[in-house]
């Protein structure tokens, strides 16, 4: 029986996309007799959890990382030595950079396992963390960070049997920098839950405070500066002056930019923090009962938000790099931002709202393109090629 491991430092209980790509992993291999899966989750302890007939989680007791952060990052490979030792995987699913790849290149060897190996770019790294963070010290020194996280990527990724990427514009980028036998391969959305029938009209009045005419925005992305809430709240009062109504803007989620959305929320009347969404139907229900939502990171690798908003019929105003461009110029269910500044994302939102006033076109082709993309078709050719190559 081929038996696959996956592994990723980028797993949080209350993470974003990478979570839900995850669970939705799952899921699937809960009912897939031929295949035996195991997911090693960072955990506050150490043990093994059967969920389906051949499917487990190998829960592993991991520290969290300092600060404010549900993140439990694996930096020795002594504590999951065992496991891969025990499980003896034909495939290895690697789904974070900096310190996986080393440890599990180093317990095959070790072991002498049999397994092949593969990385899943959920993050575009050495852009979008490294470069990101050190252009404000300098460009010359955010051009380096990126060259050295580059190396670092050739160095451990063309090992591998092949990296997997959702994003054909970020799979332009690693081959330019020297990636080899990459993968694109789209993920999936849920599209009988996330659908435009799950509105719900009393979470429409509830935030539109009797007025039907009030433009209700959704932002549901981690609190930071990568997904744009700091770009979103500085545009907000120009949105106010635009729009004859003030806009209802609902704000949820987590992250190290939570005290922003708070404040914005106690500011502005029509500003709503409502926290981490939990439930994947209320998920739905928020997508299907806006009128438009965002997309503003310049750095997703595929944005499984993105998608659920718009098999939910949502459009949304986008980011012009990466993922989000992708998705919204393949589906004409959107507007593309010109720069990131508040003015431009306020014109934006007030040009959008004007698309959509009275009209569904957009909701129907954004709905139209995100239908097509099935986790069981993801996971089928993620498989085929673990199993192939």
């Amino acid at each position: 029986m081929f038996t696959l491991v996956d592994c990723n430092n980028f797993w949080s209980p209350s993470g974003g996309g990478v979570r839900r790509y995850h669970l939705e992993k799952m899921d699937f291999f809960k009912n897939q007799s031929e295949v035996k899966y195991h997911f090693i989750m960072h955990d506050e302890k150490t043990y093994s959890e059967q969920i389906g007939e051949t499917s487990f989680i190998e829960h592993l007791r991991v520290p969290k990382v300092m600060g404010n952060w549900e993140y439990r990052y694996l930096v020795r490979s002594s504590p999951m030595e065992p496991i891969l030792k025990q499980i003896d995987p034909d495939a290895i699913e690697i789904g974070s950079p900096y310190f996986m790849p080393g440890i599990v290149q180093k317990i095959i060897k070790k072991h002498q396992l049999k397994a092949k190996t593969y990385g899943f770019w959920h993050a575009d790294f050495p852009v979008t963390y490294v470069k990101r963070f050190l252009d404000p010290i300098s460009s010359q020194a955010g051009a380096k960070g990126e060259e050295l996280a580059w190396r670092h990527a050739r160095k451990y990724y063309n090992q591998m049997n092949g990296i997997l990427a959702s994003s054909e514009l970020v799979i332009d980028r690693m081959r330019n920098n020297g990636l080899q036998n990459v993968h694109f391969l789209p993920l999936g959305v849920n599209s009988q839950l996330f659908h435009p029938n799950m509105k719900n009209q009393n979470l429409i009045d509830q935030y539109k405070v009797g007025n039907p005419n009030r433009l209700l925005m959704f932002f549901p992305h981690r609190f930071s500066k990568e997904k744009g809430l700091d770009l979103l709240i500085d545009a907000y009062p120009i949105m106010c002056e635009k729009l004859e109504i003030e806009p209802a803007l609902v704000i949820a989620g987590i992250g190290p930019y939570e005290k922003m959305a708070r404040e914005a929320a106690e500011k502005y009347e029509h500003v709503h923090f409502y926290g981490f969404i939990d439930s994947k139907e209320k998920m739905a229900e928020f997508y299907a009962s806006a009128d438009l939502g965002f997309a503003l990171s310049k750095w997703e690798t595929f944005g499984l938000s993105l998608l659920e908003s718009m098999s939910s019929g949502l459009p949304l105003v986008a980011a012009n790099d990466g993922a989000a461009l992708e998705h919204v110029l393949r589906s004409e269910a959107g507007i593309v931002l010109n720069e990131h500044t508040p003015q431009d994302l306020a014109k934006s939102v007030c040009d959008l709202a004007k698309l959509i006033a009275g009209q569904d076109n957009l909701r129907k082709a954004a709905r139209n393109y995100a239908q097509n993309l099935t986790w069981e078709n993801c996971f089928l050719q993620q498989l085929n090629i673990y199993q192939s190559s």
